[in-house]
């Protein structure tokens, strides 16, 4: 939801980096210089480590397999691309995130940052590799699934949060997605894997950035006015997500999802609410208080006689249709962060220094925000720009981007939406993806070319890919042609409005 501005991060200490050049004096030869973002010797990486698959990619950073050249052993990377951080805010969120991993390790739940380092092309982030699989995968597999399951998760995820506030640490992304199973046993630990927009707070700090995930962001959030009680809110999402298997808030796009959630309005009598227990209920409707001085902390949910290791979490299995709809929540997510991770790289820097341009002429004050009248009186010049836009995208626009519903639009906010739009209603854009994923021009996604595009993803398993054709696939002709992709695409539900 937009690139973060948020504290800046503490420098890392001069005295370290002596020790650093002595240590990796052998490594860096032909690197040269000092990094820009970690601001010590650079080094490369693939001098101790050899580079594997890819595992996963996000906005700045690409994750890859990786094995130890030394022990054997397989480790994760992260490697953020240094030309992708253009701003100095994008620097020291860097820099945050490998203190901030630095800071917390040792965690049973939080994932072990080994070392960081810079070459002239990227940062790599070298952590232990979690084998076990995401959250809801997990869930899914086992095919059956109980409260006291659910609480086990719960309380392994308030651990974290735990973990982190006592700690000074706000991480203001918690999301299933950033939670993975260190290995594929029963009793392997849940680990928080992804800290890139976490930050240093102390009490009483107040933070304004807009950013997260939309169906996880708290309504401080959202009101850009906030402290660590919003992690707790996302937990509270991710804990009714594990018992009614969909979100408490959605719409039919994100703006959609933040107006529900600054509503409120929590649904705890349709199926399966009526045969949750009291206990669990409860608690959900603690975590998720709409006042976050009124949230249960921490500490509090862990006291929590439903969560508490020998607490009040029935052990029946809750009912099937649950594990459903996590299923089909999962699926569209997932074939829709493919297709969006697509549009994405297929945006070119031109694109985005246009989107830099349009504000720069519209902001007629040099205010570093627009006005709707400012937008409107700026349309004529987006004419000589040659792009063209009409008065109703205008405000659409407006009511995108202006979350915090002042009336006006900050740089990152105008930036984040009008790509969103250009990636999301841009006819080539989504035939560009939907091209991607149809290899041999057939007009279809076959069950094949789906598995070829998901597998670059990790995300090429059988039972995905089979949820994914039963949720897109219309006309149930077991492929997917470009009218239902672009209903997909354009349906930012993501297989709730299946939720009755």
């Amino acid at each position: 939801m937009g690139n973060q501005t948020s504290r800046r991060g503490r420098s890392s200490g001069r005295h370290e980096q002596g020790s650093v050049r002595r240590r990796f004096r052998s490594h860096f030869r032909g690197v040269g210089g000092v990094g820009r973002v970690l601001r010590r010797p650079m080094e490369d990486v693939h001098a101790n480590y050899s580079f594997g698959r890819e595992l996963g990619r996000g906005q700045f950073g690409v994750t890859y397999l990786i094995t130890d050249r030394a022990t054997g052993k397989s480790l994760a990377c992260k490697s953020i691309a240094t030309r992708k951080l253009t701003h100095q805010d994008d620097l020291e969120d860097v820099r945050r995130e490998v203190q901030i991993m630095h800071h917390l390790t040792g965690h049973r739940n939080i994932v072990e940052l080994k070392g960081a380092f810079e070459d002239r092309h990227s940062v790599n982030l070298v952590m232990e590799l979690c084998e076990g699989g995401e959250l809801f995968d997990r869930i899914i597999s086992r095919g059956h699934y109980t409260e006291r399951a659910a609480a086990g998760l719960c309380r392994e995820i308030v651990n974290v949060v735990h973990c982190c506030h006592s700690m000074g640490v706000m991480h203001r992304d918690l999301k299933p997605e950033n939670f993975l199973f260190l290995n594929t046993n029963e009793d392997s630990p849940l680990k928080a894997t992804d800290f890139g927009l976490s930050t240093f707070f102390k009490p009483g700090d107040v933070f304004k950035d807009v950013l997260g995930s939309a169906y996880y962001v708290a309504p401080e959030v959202l009101r850009r006015h906030y402290g660590p009680e919003a992690d707790i809110w996302s937990c509270g999402v991710i804990l009714y997500i594990l018992l009614a298997g969909v979100p408490p808030f959605w719409g039919d796009n994100d703006e959609g999802t933040f107006a529900a959630i600054l509503r409120g309005h929590m649904d705890f009598s349709s199926d399966p609410w009526p045969s949750i227990s009291p206990g669990a209920k409860d608690l959900v409707k603690k975590m998720l208080r709409t006042d976050p001085k009124e949230r249960l902390t921490a500490a509090e949910i862990l006291n929590h006689s439903w969560v508490r290791e020998d607490g009040e979490a029935p052990d029946k299995p809750l009912d099937l249709a649950v594990i459903d709809r996590m299923k089909q929540f999962r699926a569209m997510n997932k074939l829709k962060k493919v297709a969006l991770k697509v549009i994405a790289e297929s945006l070119s820097e031109e694109e985005i220094m246009g989107l830099k341009e349009m504000f720069k002429s519209m902001d007629t004050d040099n205010s570093g925000t627009l006005t709707l009248e400012e937008l409107k009186a700026g349309i004529p010049k987006l004419g000589n720009l040659g792009i063209k836009i009409t008065e109703s995208e205008v405000q659409q626009l407006m009511e995108a981007a202006d979350v915090d519903g002042n009336g006006s639009i900050e740089y990152m906010e105008f930036i984040t939406a009008t790509m969103h739009m250009n990636r999301m209603e841009k006819e080539d854009h989504l035939y560009k993806a939907f091209q991607y994923f149809d290899k041999d021009k057939s007009g279809y996604i076959t069950v094949e070319e789906l598995e070829q595009a998901l597998r670059k993803y990790n995300m090429g398993d059988q039972e995905t890919i089979k949820e994914i054709i039963a949720e897109v696939d219309i006309n149930h002709d077991g492929k997917i042609n470009y009218e239902e992709f672009v209903a997909m695409m354009k349906n930012d539900s993501s297989g709730i409005h299946m939720r009755n």
